[in-house]
């Protein structure tokens, strides 16, 4: 049900906005109102966990109730998941009707809180102008950047440009980076917090301007109360209420396995492998094992690799990650079972094996802050890298036994 209501909003939303420019001009009365409306996190998808920001006009004497939402993209455009990867994601800004867009959040059970702002009737004037414009044809798509430009930093930077004089904002007083922000939102969601720390990079470790925290709809929120207008006579407080007009409901339980918990498991399990493959001479277990995780070590380098160099995402390069995680790996997995290159494969296990070491110990030195749930999983692939040279050494030296002395 919440999806044809969401779906219905959309194409009512679309329909309004390619007839905005056939529509005369809608002239608001004094009772208008404008008010940003801040979702509440969603744990259903990755990407609500953050929040949601929409803008909404409401003029009772008009007829005009309508959330303004930014957030609005089309999953069955044509290579949608390759241009998400790449960055080259385009959202669309669409008038909803307020009631579907409230009756959508309610099934949810996703909160919203409204502050209604502290505008001149000029300034209500041009703010829904500009609203009607972003939302023409022309102009209701634009390339979507989740630090930079999304659903928060767009209703933002439309209030700084219509409302007269400079808006002072509430600061945070907290020194913070986006790997912080990012970690305090999935928090309750340890597997997409471990996701997203495996594929940005340094540069979210670097502190950012209270400006800068504003892609995050509660930190905007927030910097918005106690907010004042200076420069147009005298100051006024931007937010002239608040008023939370749906409670979200409490999000369900996290999967019970951390990472931390499964990387452990996963090491304990290497430990055994190498340990009956190489003791108890059955070479084919830790073949077999090694094809899977350093198949899977090769898909997410690649991942890595692919976001590091070929996409647009801010935040992903440099990425020390590429130094356990790399796509080497997905052809290391790929030959095990070649016997002719099994020499050969010794010597990148060598090397990998002696990286990896490296990594473990210059882990504080490193300039990116690291999870400790990575450790295990760093352990388990360097333990068969490990394992792999020296399978070779005692091949090698069983082959030199087997040789026939000269008399």
């Amino acid at each position: 049900m919440r999806k044809l209501i969401l779906f219905l909003a959309i194409i009512t939303g679309i329909v309004s906005q390619t007839r905005a420019q056939e529509i005369p001009r809608i002239v608001l009365s004094d009772s208008a109102k404008i008010s940003l409306l801040t979702n509440a996190p969603w744990d259903e998808a990755v990407y609500s966990l953050f929040g949601h920001t929409s803008m909404r006009v409401n003029d009772p004497a008009r007829g005009v109730d309508l959330a303004f939402n930014f957030g609005l993209f089309n999953m069955s455009k044509s290579n949608f998941i390759f241009l998400f990867m790449k960055g080259e994601t385009d959202y669309m800004v669409a008038p909803i009707p307020y009631s579907a867009y409230y009756q959508e959040y309610k099934e949810r059970g996703v909160g919203i809180i409204e502050q209604e702002f502290n505008l001149t009737q000029e300034e209500k004037q041009n703010i829904f102008n500009a609203l009607l414009v972003n939302c023409l044809p022309e102009n209701r798509e634009y390339r979507y950047n989740y630090f930079y430009d999304n659903c928060s930093t767009r209703p933002r930077d439309i209030f700084e440009k219509y409302i007269n004089g400079k808006i002072e904002y509430a600061p945070t007083n907290t020194e913070q980076t986006y790997r912080d922000l990012v970690i305090e939102c999935t928090s309750t969601r340890q597997w997409f917090r471990f996701g997203i720390n495996m594929v940005i990079g340094a540069d979210a470790d670097k502190v950012i301007t209270d400006r800068q925290k504003d892609f995050l709809p509660r930190y905007l929120m927030n910097a918005y109360e106690g907010a004042t207008v200076v420069g147009d006579s005298i100051p006024r407080n931007l937010v002239m209420s608040t008023t939370t007009l749906l409670d979200p409901k409490p999000f369900s339980k996290d999967f019970p396995v951390t990472p931390l918990y499964a990387g452990i498991i996963l090491l304990i399990i290497t430990l055994l492998i190498s340990y009956i493959s190489y003791k108890k001479q059955v070479p084919a277990l830790g073949k077999v094992f090694d094809t899977i995780l350093f198949l899977v070590a090769g898909i997410a380098g690649c991942i890595i690799f692919f976001l590091m160099f070929f996409s647009v995402h801010p935040c992903t390069n440099p990425n020390w990650n590429i130094v356990w995680l790399n796509p080497l790996q997905l052809i290391v997995a790929l030959l095990f079972f070649v016997k002719s290159l099994t020499k050969y494969l010794s010597y990148y296990h060598f090397i990998n094996f002696v990286a990896l070491l490296a990594f473990l110990l210059a882990w504080c030195l490193i300039p990116q802050q690291l999870e400790i749930a990575f450790i295990p999983y760093i352990l388990s692939i360097m333990i068969r890298s490990g394992m792999n040279v020296l399978q070779q050494k005692k091949l090698n030296k069983k082959a030199e036994y087997s040789l026939p002395k000269a008399k």
